[in-house]
């Protein structure tokens, strides 16, 4: 088996986000994909085992894409053949160092936050190769010492999770292991300056899993690369963009879309307390009802856009706050806004915060009052 990309996470969201941009390359014309895809399921979940034994049995999933685009409904199938290994790092560990040692040319990843964790029972033996790491950066550390002493070429990481810095996050986590290891200098080296740790953004709402594999999203999707010398990308798509100002999308998303969610949210907390709003509420039915919507498109018209405005991207902006309109009125998308409104507080601080300060380092003459009320208030 000689696949050139490494997955580590069998979610649903890869399977439709970066799994399907290669799938879809590949359909389209194969020299625009780096090749086929190995998957590892790293966790002990019964839905992630039976995803690496359906992707054993078939190679093949389905990808639904439902929702708006354009003012046209979307709802097509899409057949995914990018994944045609599937492993599962406990039990295939010692096959996984020797892909790693003379195959894999890019690692993909999407761990959740417990793939950063750190644990004290991965300790240097492990670098015998001998046995499994607990967690996933030590796992990359004792990976890419076999590569490196197997004197194969330099690799490209692309780290998914959701964690501003991504890739640079993950290389220092990997490096701290590596140091604890006392491992050689050269190692180091190795790590910090040959590896390519890519910082990326993704973004696509994969909102339902198709069992036992496969993936029901949204038709936008984009996945946001800062550009870095050396690199190798594991396929060329329409919705992968390689940019200079990787700042500039995460900005985007943060303060349009995110925080269009948490102000949503921000309403139906204040609604619920008076029983003016039904418990089940998604962000579609706010959407069509004008005591949300109004209040929503006037925060984003009067707080936000002017920001952006200041910043020369004011039209960037309109472009990209059409899709997420779009996206909120998708009408298959089942997005509760009390799921959105879990962890609100520390939500609200980061998604609103953000946009406050801008507007007073640019001096901005605009009041902010309900991103101001919302911040203040229980």
């Amino acid at each position: 088996m000689n696949n050139p990309i490494l997955q580590f996470g069998t979610s649903r969201f890869l399977q439709a986000h970066v799994d399907f941009f290669v799938a879809e390359a590949a359909r389209r014309d194969p020299a625009r994909s780096l090749g086929k895809i190995t998957v590892v399921q790293t966790t002990s979940s019964a839905d992630s085992r039976a995803r690496i034994d359906a992707l054993r049995a078939t190679g093949r999933y389905p990808v639904r894409i439902r929702g708006r685009r354009r003012d046209e409904t979307v709802d097509v199938t899409v057949e995914c053949d990018a994944i045609t290994e599937a492993l599962h790092a406990n039990e295939d560990w010692p096959l996984l160092i020797e892909r790693m040692k003379r195959d894999v040319q890019v690692i993909v990843s999407n761990t959740a936050d417990a793939g950063y964790a750190l644990f004290d029972e991965d300790t240097a033996d492990l670098l015998d190769g001998k046995r499994t790491p607990r967690g996933f950066a030590a796992k990359l550390a004792v990976l890419l010492h076999a590569r490196f002493q197997a004197g194969a070429q330099a690799i490209t990481l692309f780290p998914c999770e959701l964690i501003s810095r991504n890739g640079d996050t993950l290389r220092d986590l990997v490096r701290e292991i590596a140091r604890g290891w006392n491992a050689d200098s050269a190692f180091l080296d190795y790590l910090t300056n040959h590896c390519v740790w890519v910082n990326s953004l993704v973004d696509r709402i994969v909102s339902e899993p198709i069992h036992p594999v496969g993936a029901i999203a949204e038709p936008y999707a984009l996945w946001a690369i800062e550009r870095q010398a050396g690199m190798t990308l594991p396929c060329e798509h329409e919705d992968i963009v390689v940019t200079d100002d990787l700042a500039h999308y995460e900005r985007l998303k943060l303060l349009l879309l995110n925080l269009g969610h948490t102000m949503l949210a921000q309403i139906w907390r204040a609604r619920e307390r008076t029983n003016d709003a039904a418990a089940d509420m998604t962000v579609l039915d706010a959407m069509r009802d004008p005591a949300f919507r109004d209040p929503l498109e006037a925060t984003w018209r009067d707080e936000v856009l002017p920001v952006f405005a200041a910043l020369g991207q004011r039209e960037v902006a309109a472009d990209y706050l059409a899709s997420v309109r779009d996206r909120f009125e998708n009408p298959f998308l089942v997005h509760r806004l009390a799921d959105i409104a879990r962890n609100h507080d520390e939500k609200k601080v980061r998604r609103f915060q953000p946009v406050i300060d801008l507007a007073r380092e640019l001096k901005l003459d605009i009041e902010q009052r309900r991103l101001r009320d919302a911040l203040e208030s229980a």
